[in-house]
C-alpha cells in the first residue's frame, strides 16, 4: 500500500503541490508562532534571573488587607538598619522612575513604556554588581549618565559624547561617562537604561529627599553570583528565608520583606501571562490559515477522487476492498501532511525571525531563536498530518464507495447528489448567525461576536452551493451580451459543480471575511478616537506627553513668555473626597488665564474670582445642590486614589502630600469635557508629581489660546521653545490624527498575519482551475476543433475563475463588514465608519486575483494538441 500511495504522489505531485503548499504555509504559521514565543520566554527568563543577582531579599510595601495602608518612607536610616541584620552583607538603596533616550535624530528612542532611569550604585571597590561597566566609569554627578550597551549602539554614542535625554517632563543635556551592560527583562522588550548618580535620581524619581523607592538586601553568596554575571554560587532557599525573617524584624509596619525566589516566582507568573496572550493571538492567525487550507485539501482530493473514479474501481475489481481504498487515500494524505510538515516546520524558522523582527518585541537586542525548541517540532508535525487527514477523511470515504462496476464506463462521471439537504442546513446555520449577530450588536462581550461570526461563516459555507448558482444565473445573461459565447462557457463551467465552486470561494471568503471585519473596527475605533480628541481641544493649541512621559514643572511658564501666547494654563487633574461623603474630579488650572482659555458658558456667578473658589458645571451642581456661594470642602487625595467616604484622606507612600479643600463656589459653567466637571486654582491642590511613577495630581497637559491669526506660528515656535521630543504640541487637526495613529499600525499587523489565509485562498483558486483543465481535456479539444481560438479558451478560464473569485470576495467581505458593524454596534458611543475605499478594494483584489489564478491553466489548455485532446479520456 505504502508503494501504491508513493507512486501516486509521484505520478500526481503536481496536483499535490498546491494542497501541500497549502499544509506547510499554515504549519510554518503555527510552528513559528510557538517558536518565537518559546524564545521570547527564554530571553525574558534569562534576563529576570540576571536582572537582580545580587539581591536575596527585597523589601516591599505591604497594602494589608483594605489596601489602604500607608507605607513608611525607603530612607538611609531603614537601610542603615538593614544593614545590620545577621547574614546581610549590604543593603542597596534603588531609585527608579522613567527616563527618555533622545536619538541623534532628535526622537525617542525605544520602547516608551520601558524607558527606565535608575542610580548607580558602587560598592567599595567601584563597581556597581547589578550593572557591571564594559566601558568608561560610574556616573558621579549631576551632569552625568551612563547607558546600557544596547542603548548606546542604538543612539551611536560613545563614552564623552555629550547627550539628550528627557527626565521629570524636561530636556536635559549630559555627558556620557560609562557603558554597562543590564540584564532585565524591560531591555528585552526594547527598552532604554540611564543610570544617574544616586543623588540625582533621588531627585529625578524619589517619593521625598533622601528616600529610595526600593531597598534590597544582598548577602556575600548573592554578591558573588552578581559579580559573576548571575551564573556563580546562588544563596539556597532556606538561607533566603532566614535571611527575611530577620529583615521582617528590622521592618517597620506597612512593609514586608520578600525572597528573591517568591520575586522570580510572581516575575514568572506575569511573564507567562504575557507570553501566553502573545501566543495566543499568534497562534489564532495560524488556525485560520490551517482552516483555510483545510478546504483546498478536502477540493484537490475530491477532485482526485473523481478523476480516479476508474484507477479506484480497478483496484476494487482486482481484490481491494473499501477499506484498503480508503487507507490508500489517507495514506497518500498521511505523506502530503509530513512532507509538508517537515518543511512548513523549516519555514516556520523563517515566520519566527519575521515576527521577532515586526512584533511584539519591539526595537529590543535579538532574541536568539530556540530552534532545538520540542513544542514547535512536535506541534508542526502534528497539526501538518491531522489537518491532512482530516481533510482527506471525508473524500476518501467517497473514493471507497466507488463500485466495481465503474471500472467498465466509459462516460463521464454521473452527476453529482442534490444540494437539498446542505441547501436547507447551511439556511438554518446562517439564520442563527444572524440572529446570533443580533445578539451581539448589543453586547460588549467579544466572545458573543467571535461566536456569532464562527457561526455565520460556517453557515454561508454550508449554503454557497446553493448561492453560487443563484448568482451565477444572475450573471449569466449580463456576462453573455458582455463576452459572447465566452461568459456562457465560464458561466456553465462554474455551476458544473457547485460544490467545488463553493469549496473553492470558501477558502478566498474566510479570509477577506475576517480583514475586512478588523478593517471597519479599526476605522470605526480611529474614527472614535479622533472625534473625542478633537472634542476634547478646550483651546487653539494643547501641549500633552506621549505615552508614558510627563509634562514638567515651569513648562506653561515657558510657554506663556512666547509673544503670541495670549493665554496658557496648565490642566491638573486632582481627586477630591468630599466630607460629605462623594468624590468630585476636579481641574486645577491657572486662575488668571482659565476664563480666556475655551468657550466657557458661565450661568451663574463669575470666573473672576476663581482665584478664590471653586467652579462647578450645572450637572454637578444641581447633582449636590451647590449654589454660588456654598463652601465645598474635602480632602484632595495626594496619592492620585479617592479614599473612603470619611473625608480624611489616605497618606500615601511617604504621606503628608493630602491638602484639604475649603473653597466657595464662584461660578456655574457648561464648557468642553477637558475643563469639567469642576474648576479649582492650581495653588489649591498638593505639590505636582512630574514623575509617572510617583503619586499625586500631575500636569495632564497645557493649553494655550493663540492670538488671532497666529496659530501655526505660534504651534512652530512651542515646539522651538520646549525641544522636547517627549510633548507633543497639537491643534485639533494634529489631535484627531494623533488618537488615530495606534490603529494603522495594529491593522498593519492583521492585514500581514491574515495575508497568509488570503494567500492560501488564491491557492485553491489556482488549484480549482488547474484540476479543471485536466478533467476538460476532451471538451476543451472540441471546442478547438469547432472553431475556438487558443486565446479564447484561455478567456473561458479567465471568466469562470473571475466568477468563482467574486463570489468569494462578495460573500467574505459582505458578511466581514456586517460583523465589524456589530463589533462596533456593541461599544457604547463608539461612531461606524465603513471604509468604503478599502472595502472596494478588497473585491477588485480578488477579481485579480482570480484572473492571475487562470494565466497558467489557460495557457496549458491553450497549448493541447486538438487530436490528443479529443481523444483524451475523461476517466
Amino acid at each position: 500500500m505504502l508503494r501504491t500511495a508513493v507512486r501516486s504522489l509521484l505520478t500526481h505531485r503536481i496536483r499535490f503541490l498546491l494542497p501541500a503548499l497549502a499544509v506547510l504555509l499554515g504549519v510554518a504559521c503555527t510552528s513559528g508562532s510557538l517558536l518565537y514565543t518559546a524564545s521570547v520566554r527564554e530571553a525574558l527568563t534569562r534576563a529576570q534571573d540576571g536582572a537582580q543577582a545580587d539581591v536575596a531579599v527585597a523589601v516591599t510595601a505591604d497594602d494589608g488587607p483594605s489596601g489602604e495602608t500607608a507605607a513608611p518612607p525607603l530612607d538611609d536610616r531603614l537601610r542603615e538598619r538593614l544593614g545590620s541584620v545577621a547574614g546581610a552583607a549590604a543593603v542597596r538603596g534603588t531609585v527608579e522612575g522613567t527616563s527618555f533616550v533622545v536619538g541623534r535624530g532628535g526622537g525617542l528612542v525605544g520602547a516608551r513604556e520601558a524607558a527606565v532611569g535608575a542610580n548607580f550604585v558602587p560598592l567599595q571597590d567601584g563597581r556597581d554588581p547589578r550593572h557591571p561597566l564594559t566601558g568608561g566609569r560610574g556616573p558621579r554627578t549631576a551632569g552625568e549618565v551612563a547607558f546600557d550597551e544596547h542603548t548606546a549602539a542604538r543612539t551611536g554614542h560613545r563614552v564623552g559624547d555629550r547627550v539628550r535625554i528627557v527626565v521629570g517632563g524636561q530636556a536635559r543635556t549630559a555627558r556620557l561617562v560609562g557603558i554597562v551592560t543590564a540584564r532585565d527583562p524591560r531591555l528585552v522588550a526594547g527598552g532604554t537604561l540611564t543610570l544617574f548618580d544616586t543623588a540625582s535620581a533621588q531627585r529625578h524619581f524619589a517619593p521625598g529627599p533622601g528616600t529610595y523607592t526600593g531597598l534590597t538586601v544582598s548577602t556575600r553568596e548573592t554578591l558573588t553570583a552578581a559579580g559573576a554575571n548571575g551564573t556563580g554560587p546562588t544563596q539556597d532557599t532556606a538561607a533566603q528565608e532566614r535571611l527575611a525573617r530577620g529583615v521582617q524584624a528590622a521592618l517597620p509596619d506597612g512593609l514586608r520583606a520578600v525572597t528573591r525566589q517568591a520575586l522570580d516566582a510572581e516575575a514568572a507568573a506575569a511573564a507567562r501571562s504575557d507570553q501566553g496572550k502573545l501566543t495566543g493571538i499568534l497562534l489564532s492567525f495560524g488556525a485560520v490559515a490551517l482552516l483555510v487550507a483545510t478546504f483546498l485539501i478536502a477540493n484537490t482530493f475530491t477532485m482526485l477522487s473523481a478523476a480516479r473514479a476508474r484507477e479506484h474501481a480497478l483496484l476494487r475489481v482486482v481484490g481491494a476492498t473499501r477499506g484498503h481504498v480508503l487507507r490508500l487515500v489517507l495514506t497518500e494524505a498521511l505523506l502530503v501532511g509530513t512532507v509538508a510538515a517537515a518543511a512548513g516546520h523549516l519555514l516556520g524558522f523563517g515566520v519566527a525571525g519575521l515576527l521577532r523582527r515586526f512584533f511584539g518585541v519591539t526595537d529590543g537586542p535579538a532574541v536568539p531563536l530556540q530552534y532545538t525548541a520540542p513544542l514547535p517540532a512536535v506541534a508542526a508535525f502534528a497539526v501538518g498530518i491531522v489537518t491532512t487527514l482530516v481533510a482527506a477523511y471525508v473524500p476518501a470515504r467517497r473514493a471507497a464507495a466507488v463500485a466495481p462496476v465503474a471500472a467498465l464506463r466509459t462516460d463521464v462521471p454521473p452527476e453529482p447528489a442534490s444540494l437539498r439537504r446542505r441547501s436547507v442546513l447551511g439556511a438554518l446555520v446562517t439564520g442563527a448567525g444572524l440572529l446570533l449577530t443580533v445578539a451581539a450588536a448589543t453586547s460588549d462581550d467579544l466572545a458573543v461576536v467571535t461566536l456569532a461570526g464562527a457561526v455565520l461563516l460556517l453557515g454561508l459555507v454550508l449554503l454557497t452551493p446553493a448561492l453560487a448558482l443563484v448568482a451565477t444565473a444572475l450573471v449569466r445573461r449580463p456576462l453573455t451580451r458582455l463576452t459572447g459565447v465566452h461568459g456562457t462557457l465560464a458561466v456553465q463551467n462554474a455551476r458544473r459543480n457547485p460544490r467545488r465552486t463553493a469549496a473553492t470561494a470558501a477558502t478566498l471568503m474566510i479570509g477577506l471575511a475576517l480583514v475586512s471585519a478588523a478593517t471597519v473596527v479599526a476605522a470605526s475605533l480611529g474614527r472614535a478616537a479622533e472625534e473625542e480628541a478633537a472634542a476634547a481641544m478646550a483651546s487653539d493649541l494643547r501641549v500633552t506627553p506621549v505615552d508614558f512621559a510627563e509634562i514638567g514643572e515651569g513648562t506653561a511658564e515657558r510657554i506663556a513668555r512666547l509673544p503670541d501666547a495670549a493665554a496658557v494654563t496648565p490642566v491638573v487633574s486632582a481627586l477630591v473626597s468630599l466630607h460629605d461623603g462623594g468624590g468630585l474630579q476636579a481641574v486645577g488650572v491657572d486662575p488668571r488665564t482659565a476664563g480666556r482659555i475655551a468657550d466657557l458658558t458661565v450661568h451663574e456667578g463669575s470666573l473672576a474670582r476663581l482665584d478664590q473658589g471653586i467652579a462647578v458645571t450645572r450637572q454637578e451642581a444641581a447633582a449636590h445642590d451647590w449654589r454660588i456661594g456654598t463652601r465645598v470642602t474635602g480632602t484632595v487625595d495626594g496619592t492620585g486614589a479617592v479614599s473612603g467616604g470619611d473625608g480624611r484622606g489616605g497618606t500615601g507612600t511617604g504621606g503628608g502630600r493630602d491638602r484639604k479643600l475649603a473653597l466657595p463656589v464662584v461660578a456655574i459653567y457648561d464648557g468642553p469635557a477637558a475643563l469639567a466637571p469642576a474648576l479649582v486654582p492650581q495653588d489649591a491642590l498638593p505639590r505636582v508629581r512630574t514623575d509617572r511613577d510617583a503619586s499625586g495630581p500631575r500636569i495632564d497637559s497645557v493649553l494655550v489660546a493663540a492670538a488671532p491669526g497666529r496659530t501655526a506660528a505660534l504651534m512652530e515656535d512651542i515646539r522651538r521653545s520646549l525641544d522636547n521630543p517627549a510633548l507633543l504640541v497639537q491643534d485639533r487637526a494634529a489631535a484627531g490624527r494623533e488618537a488615530a495613529r495606534p490603529y494603522e499600525p495594529m491593522l498593519a499587523i492583521v492585514y500581514a498575519l491574515l495575508s497568509i489565509a488570503v494567500l492560501i485562498g488564491s491557492l485553491g483558486v489556482v488549484n480549482t482551475m488547474a484540476m479543471a483543465v485536466s478533467e476538460r481535456v476532451r471538451e476543451i479539444g472540441l471546442l478547438r476543433a469547432v472553431g475556438l481560438e487558443r486565446g479564447r479558451v484561455a478567456a473561458v478560464l479567465r471568466l469562470e475563475s473571475l466568477l468563482v473569485s467574486l463570489l468569494g470576495a462578495v460573500l467574505g467581505v459582505s458578511a466581514g463588514t456586517l460583523l465589524g458593524v456589530v463589533a462596533v454596534a456593541g461599544q457604547e458611543g463608539a461612531p461606524l465608519a465603513l471604509p468604503w475605499g478599502r472595502l472596494v478594494l478588497f473585491c477588485a483584489a480578488a477579481a485579480a486575483i482570480g484572473v492571475l489564478a487562470a494565466v497558467l491553466p489557460g495557457r496549458t489548455a491553450a497549448r493541447v494538441p486538438v487530436l490528443r485532446a479529443v481523444g483524451a479520456d475523461v476517466g
